[in-house]
């Protein structure tokens, strides 16, 4: 009996470790899904620095249309859109020139990254508060509707979109304000601008493909992603919450709530469940990319840092100013960080969202092999950066 009992308990065991193990995987996917929830549509409190600060209601309700919302590079959700506003928008019947649309597209919340309370008074549609997502920089659309309206595309980085120009839309904002906001341009942002006074934008990076790399920012500053995501929450989005970093001697607090601290975890899931898109087919020379990858792991050196499947040794180290192609000079970007240093940027995806180079100073992937090839003097002829550009965009 014994035998017998024993082998009872054994597949009683495993029938339990596999039902643990599908509870996890649950537990798991309902924590992502919070966190895409989280991602797309939650503004951490932040209105009270959008509205009650900026007065961003004010000018959206105004003097932003549609037209103007995505010149600036916001990106609409053409799945939060009912057919007859579709249809309205394909034949023209809907005026993109109205302030009015852009409030209804908020009502529906269906502007990528931005959340607006609407009241209808006397069938009139006010836009009361207004605040921010993480979606707003970090995610886009496939354009498979019209040009800016599509489907999202999470983790993509916007480079599109203008910041600095938004923000200058401000009437709180003095004229020398709003001039440092328009210097940035599209696809850039410097997420240390109001706490140190400088202003050295970098671009705005992808938030896919951060999967097992522990340090996810251009300066590494954070083990996790919840390090960023609560910095950009208090300190760059105004929500309300604490970040404090002793490294920077840097405490910032908004308001006597935390709406920051219980949602990192979720977020967080969602984003490292956001896997870097493989590069389109087609989209590249696939004999060229396979000499590419010989000179990738050979003459051009590249995998001395961008090494292993996560191409990068960011787990491993962090690199001086002095290291960096892009700018070595003084004051880096890096300098102002609380790690002073840089990590090595993974290459997956890397196809999909030029420029490079933190500055975004590399216009194409050709640029930035020509740009380490004139800086390393690695000796690459035309054809060989060529096609070292190809095994770039093929990741």
């Amino acid at each position: 009996m014994k035998p017998v009992l024993a082998a009872m308990w054994g597949v009683l065991a495993v029938m339990a470790t596999a039902c643990g193990g599908d509870d996890d995987d649950e537990d798991r996917q309902a924590l992502i899904a919070q966190g895409k929830d989280i991602f797309r549509f939650d503004t951490f409190g932040d209105e009270a620095k959008w509205t009650d600060t900026l007065r961003m209601h004010e000018v959206i309700a105004t003097s932003v249309d549609p037209t103007t919302a995505l010149a600036v590079g916001l990106k609409v959700d053409a799945d939060a859109l009912p057919q007859s506003l579709k249809d309205g928008i394909t034949d023209g019947s809907v005026d993109l020139t109205s302030p009015a649309t852009t409030v209804a597209l908020l009502k529906l919340n269906a502007i990528v990254g931005m959340k607006g309370e609407v009241e209808t008074v006397n069938n009139v549609d006010q836009l009361k508060r207004v605040g921010i997502t993480c979606a707003l920089c970090h995610s886009t659309v496939d354009n498979s509707f019209a040009a800016g309206m599509g489907k999202r595309l999470d983790g993509w980085p916007n480079r599109d979109l203008d910041p600095g120009a938004i923000i200058a839309l401000s009437p709180a904002l003095t004229d020398a304000e709003k001039a440092v906001f328009n210097s940035w341009g599209k696809g850039r942002y410097d997420p240390r601008f109001n706490v140190d006074g400088l202003s050295k934008p970098v671009v705005i990076p992808p938030a896919y493909g951060l999967a097992d790399i522990h340090k996810i920012t251009f300066t590494g500053d954070g083990d996790e992603i919840a390090y960023w995501n609560r910095y950009v929450a208090v300190t760059q989005m105004g929500g309300l919450g604490t970040f404090s970093d002793q490294r920077l001697s840097l405490t910032i607090t908004n308001g006597a709530q935390d709406l920051v601290s219980s949602k990192l975890p979720a977020l967080q899931a969602y984003q490292l469940s956001l896997a870097a898109p493989a590069a389109p087919a087609g989209s590249f020379d696939t004999a060229a990319a396979a000499r590419g990858k010989l000179l990738f792991e050979g003459q051009a050196q590249c995998m001395t840092c961008h090494s292993g499947t996560l191409f990068t040794d960011a787990n491993q180290k962090l690199h001086p100013p002095s290291d960096s192609v892009a700018e070595p000079e003084t004051p880096s970007y890096a300098a102002r960080s609380a790690t002073k240093m840089y990590r090595t940027s993974p290459l997956k995806g890397a196809w999909q969202h030029p420029p490079y180079l933190h500055d975004g100073s590399a216009a194409t992937l050709a640029d930035v092999v020509e740009v380490y090839n004139t800086r390393r003097s690695l000796g690459l002829n035309a054809e060989e950066v060529a096609d070292l550009e190809q095994y770039l965009k093929s990741l």
